[in-house]
């Protein structure tokens, strides 16, 4: 059935769920999301059949939702990339996944903590890129659920009764302190938060912090890493945790969950520390 033959034309969920399709179909777009863009590596990834996923990938393409962008002419292949129609639905896997991981897998309460779900899930990022960072040094990226300058709006209501929700503000400073140290080991410093631009602008200048805080507030990069999120006042907040990425933007470390957050910032140094301690070992012992 299309789209356009539902009965109910005016319901913008009933005309989603006819270009969407089935369960299938939101589990394409949500690995193409995450950077499997290739017939196979999808049907390998996914365990569907070729002619279904054939016909879904079409179905997309119809729609808008994807467009192929070709590699290789001889023989002819192409990628599946979101179009901006497409990353339209970026959100909706974001809160189908806070819905899943909340209400299906967990007990309905609400935290900023994390379950043994996502934690495997989070962890599972190792060796996985990380889409638009990459620099020539390593990177120490923490994921926070909101902070705030005095006079920018403040928290949410209810903020300090969520779990894991407060610390924000300690965490970024104590990275700012250890950041000489982080930089003298090779390593960068970026936060990361789903709130707006100017808002981490602003608490980035009251906190002197000396490095940028990223904003996640098309959650680009939550939809396409799968992280935690959970949901309060209407917005999207990432679950507080820490990913290592290697200079070609791979991730090598996780921190998650995390209850202590001044005290994973010593955690990472000290995994910082011990890789620099690796690799010159390494280096010595190339050169005898």
């Amino acid at each position: 059935m299309r789209h356009e033959d539902l009965a109910d034309a005016d319901c913008g969920i009933a005309q989603a769920l006819g270009v969407m399709g089935d369960w299938w179909t939101f589990l394409i777009v949500r690995d193409i999301a995450g950077g499997t863009t290739r017939f196979d590596a999808l049907a390998k990834g996914l365990g569907v059949s070729r002619r279904a996923l054939t016909e879904r990938l079409g179905a997309l393409v119809e729609h808008g939702v994807l467009r192929r962008r070709p590699y290789s002419q001889h023989p002819p292949r192409h990628d599946y990339v979101l179009t901006p129609k497409g990353e339209g639905l970026l959100p909706v896997l974001v809160a189908l996944q806070d819905w899943g991981s909340r209400h299906v897998m967990g007990d309905g309460s609400l935290d900023a903590i994390g379950t043994e779900a996502e934690a495997r899930r989070v962890h599972a990022l190792v060796g996985h890129p990380v889409p638009g960072l990459h620099s020539k040094n390593w990177t120490v990226l923490y994921c926070f659920p909101g902070a705030f300058a005095p006079g920018a709006g403040g928290h949410p209501p209810g903020w300090g009764d969520i779990p894991g929700a407060t610390g924000c503000t300690l965490e970024s400073l104590t990275y700012a302190q250890r950041e000489p140290a982080f930089r003298e080991l090779g390593a960068d410093i970026r936060g990361i938060s789903t709130q707006r631009p100017d808002q981490l602008r602003a608490f980035a200048e009251h906190a002197r912090l000396p490095f940028p805080l990223l904003s996640d507030q098309d959650v680009r990069l939550a939809a396409a890493l799968r992280l935690p999120t959970f949901r309060v006042a209407g917005a999207d907040r990432l679950k507080r945790l820490t990913l290592l990425l290697d200079p070609a933007g791979a991730v090598r470390a996780v921190q998650f969950p995390i209850t202590d957050p001044a005290g994973s910032v010593d955690a990472m140094l000290g995994e910082m520390r011990l890789r620099a301690g690796a690799g010159a070992g390494r280096k010595v012992g190339g050169d005898t």
